[in-house]
């Protein structure tokens, strides 16, 4: 028993020996890791501010925090699970064990599906904040929005596991030994989670942003024309409204920006070389999780407010949940 034991530690060495190729480490080397460390840790940083944000402050307790809260919940966990054990095999000799493995892509995959949900959500919350502002609070309200990101989030971990059954059916729990990180998936699997992933979701919506674009243009030219007293403080909920869509959009540019490189050698029908460009293009993927919160910071100023109370530990008073942040 001994002996075989020993002989199946060897084959895993050799494995290793044959199959791993150690990242020399040089001055230039030392740099990207660190700068990788430091996005990972900016991300989680950035992205958990947002959350103690809104599940805080109550004033930020609205349909459309909601949602973002969700997104913010799913980029944190990028930071936290999926941006370190990429580091880590990207850096190190010492692979995952299948089990270990799965569970990386897994959470990758969940968590790309969740926050690519999350952005079809916005883009239908303001469409309809936009087109529809009389019925925006009857048809928008805190019980929906949290039902729909309750099956965003279900229907993300349900497709993923279907997604990567195959994969899953193949562990081997008795083996021991630690392998090259890979999952491999099908043309058909992969051009399906490709409609379902990136063509469906952007798709809907620049179809969406196309129709806020055009009524939010004529909306601004009535509030141009607009000088009486008594309209003033619609024009005010309108300019909060169209702030509102031209930050999301500039949030769903970006999405779109840092999944195209990622996705396009599924789009030109050509293989993962998994070289220094393939890791790049997936960097840039994890990248939209850090850019985000950064987006928040510059355009809404609840958040820039709500962060100030954070850092300077205001938040732990009695009371200060009601605290006036918009």
């Amino acid at each position: 028993m001994m002996v075989e034991t020993l002989e199946a530690a060897d084959r895993c060495i050799h494995s290793h020996n044959n199959t791993c190729m150690l990242m020399p480490n040089t001055p230039k080397a030392m740099l990207i890791k660190t700068l990788l460390s430091c996005i990972t840790l900016l991300t989680v940083t950035l992205n958990l501010l947002v959350v103690i944000s809104i599940s805080h402050f109550r004033q930020l307790y609205t349909p459309t925090n909601l949602i973002l809260l969700s997104l913010a919940v799913s980029d944190l966990l990028v930071g936290l699970a999926v941006m370190p054990l990429t580091i880590f095999a990207q850096q190190s000799c010492m692979f995952f064990d299948k089990i270990t493995c799965t569970f990386s892509y897994l959470m990758s995959f969940i968590l790309t599906s969740a926050s690519v949900g999350s952005m079809v959500l916005t883009s239908v919350d303001r469409y309809v904040a936009i087109c529809y502002p009389l019925h925006y609070s009857s048809m928008v309200t805190t019980s929906r929005v949290k039902i729909c990101v309750s099956v965003c989030w279900f229907c993300s971990v349900v497709y993923n596991l279907i997604l990567l059954k195959e994969h899953l059916l193949q562990i081997d729990l008795s083996n021991s030994c630690y392998e090259e990180c890979v999952v491999i998936i099908n043309y058909i699997t992969g051009a399906t989670d490709l409609v379902f992933t990136f063509f469906s979701p952007v798709t809907v919506i620049i179809i969406l942003y196309m129709r806020v674009f055009v009524v939010a243009v004529s909306q601004a030219r009535v509030m141009h024309s607009q000088i009486s007293a008594l309209r003033s403080n619609t024009v005010t909920v309108k300019k909060s409204e169209l702030r509102a869509a031209r930050t999301i959009g500039i949030i769903l540019l970006v999405f779109i920006l840092t999944f195209c490189p990622y996705f396009s050698p599924s789009i030109t029908g050509q293989d993962a070389t998994g070289g220094i460009d393939s890791e790049a293009q997936l960097w840039l993927f994890f990248c939209n999780s850090t850019f985000n919160p950064l987006i928040y910071a510059f355009f809404y100023p609840w958040f820039r407010k709500s962060v100030k109370l954070i850092v300077s530990l205001q938040i732990l008073q009695p009371g200060s949940c009601e605290a006036k942040i918009m």
